[in-house]
């Protein structure tokens, strides 16, 4: 099967072209099946694909954590866990940066979207680090960066797409993440202080405000934290599968827009829109990533790429190591979900073989992918802020990023000398 050199081409080739990835994926998958075993099976198998996928039932979870995902940005919770981040990060030099942090990670983990933290943290913490004299490069870096939680920190749609290709389980995948999300806001907050060392930014440092005072704060952020623990622990606790723990969160974001007395019909209208929207985006591109998995397994791409990666060593952290290389090349020329759903369905494979565990191998595929959303040229969540403040050039974004970079970097190197940290909840 020598063909499977050119598809992969073709495919790389009408990515760059701006083809959408679902129909890349679906045309490169269809055209690559039929070569190999005629029109008719091929046809079948993409029906199979589309239509009996379809009715999975195990792929409600994703519409139900995208309404989720929508309700909470509707609640305006993310002011109130800005807030709450500030009160106690106040009197630190950079503080208002490091609660930008906080509040991302906080807020990703009752949101599952890294561009809807970015873009709604953006609205919220960038007047307020301007207001104070923080220059635009450490504001927008700490937004950016804060907001790639969103795609590990659980409820994570990318984990669901994740398991969903490798039939792993959503709920140990959503806890394996916690680890490695919470190493992130410690990183980005150091790699805030390093920036302001090295950019030798003077900021102001307001007084540290009384112990009572930053624990009523906390008030804030009880809506959040019991949405979070009423989802992941009825995942943890097994009251829940992770299907059912989607449609309790639902339930719950829109109790809490009820209760912040927000709720409209208009509201409700753009929840559903969104939810409608989003969902048939992503579910399209999920068939296409089946459809050309099929013709990953038939064309022996598989082998032949194990058979390369044994050139350089037939060890598991060889194999990581290699595989890391080809995603940080990728990221600087795709976004991170064509990223995924073009790579996983090869790689995966291949690190069973090895004995790697595909709970880990998720997470540092989600870690890695999250560089690509702060790197150009590509860096998504550096043109979301773009989008949303016009006059800060993505120059001054991406400049700002470089410390970011580094802690992903050396968080993904102690996982991977670690890989104890991401199974320790699971």
């Amino acid at each position: 099967m020598e063909h499977w050199p050119t598809g992969l081409a073709v495919l790389t080739v009408l990515l760059l072209l701006g083809v959408p990835i679902s129909m890349a994926l679906a045309g490169v998958g269809l055209a690559g099946v039929a070569a190999i075993i005629g029109w008719s099976p091929a046809l079948s198998l993409i029906g199979s694909a589309f239509f009996d996928n379809g009715r999975e039932y195990s792929l409600s979870v994703l519409p139900l954590f995208l309404m989720m995902g929508n309700f909470v940005v509707q609640s305006g919770i993310a002011e109130e866990l800005y807030t709450s981040a500030y009160a106690w990060l106040r009197h630190r030099k950079g503080g208002l940066a490091m609660a930008t942090v906080v509040a991302c990670g906080a807020f990703s983990s009752v949101c599952g979207s890294s561009m809807a933290t970015a873009a709604t943290m953006t609205r919220i913490a960038l007047p307020s680090m301007r207001r104070f004299g923080y220059p635009d490069r450490l504001s927008t870096a700490s937004i950016a960066a804060g907001g790639t939680l969103g795609i590990l920190i659980p409820p994570s749609v990318i984990l669901v797409f994740y398991g969903i290709l490798t039939q792993q389980d959503i709920g140990k995948l959503f806890l394996a993440g916690l680890i490695p999300g919470v190493i992130g806001v410690i990183g980005y907050a150091i790699a805030v202080r390093l920036s302001i060392a090295l950019g030798k930014i003077d900021l102001p440092v307001e007084p540290k405000l009384p112990l009572m005072d930053r624990i009523r704060a906390l008030k804030g952020t009880a809506g959040a934290l019991a949405l979070f623990v009423f989802v992941m622990g009825g995942i943890y606790l097994g009251v829940f599968t992770p299907t059912e723990s989607a449609g309790m969160g639902a339930g719950g974001a829109f109790l809490l827009v009820l209760l912040s007395g927000k709720f409209s019909k208009d509201r409700m209208i753009a929840v559903l829109y969104d939810t409608m929207k989003t969902t048939s985006m992503m579910f399209f591109i999920l068939f296409g990533a089946l459809t050309f998995t099929n013709y990953v397994n038939m064309s022996g791409m598989t082998a032949d790429i194990q058979a390369f990666l044994a050139l350089f060593g037939d060890s598991p952290t060889t194999t990581i190591l290699v595989i890391l290389c080809i995603y940080l090349v990728l990221g600087c020329l795709l976004e991170s979900l064509s990223m995924i759903m073009l790579t996983v369905p090869v790689f995966y494979p291949i690190v069973a073989a090895q004995g790697i565990d595909l709970i880990w191998f998720g997470i540092f595929v989600v870690m890695v992918t999250e560089i690509s959303y702060i790197t150009p040229p590509v860096g998504m969540n550096a043109f979301v802020l773009r989008s949303v403040v016009p006059d800060v050039p993505l120059s001054t974004i991406f400049r700002g990023l470089g410390p970011f970079v580094v802690m992903d970097v050396l968080r993904v190197a102690l996982l991977t000398a670690v890989p104890g940290l991401v199974l320790l909840l699971t």
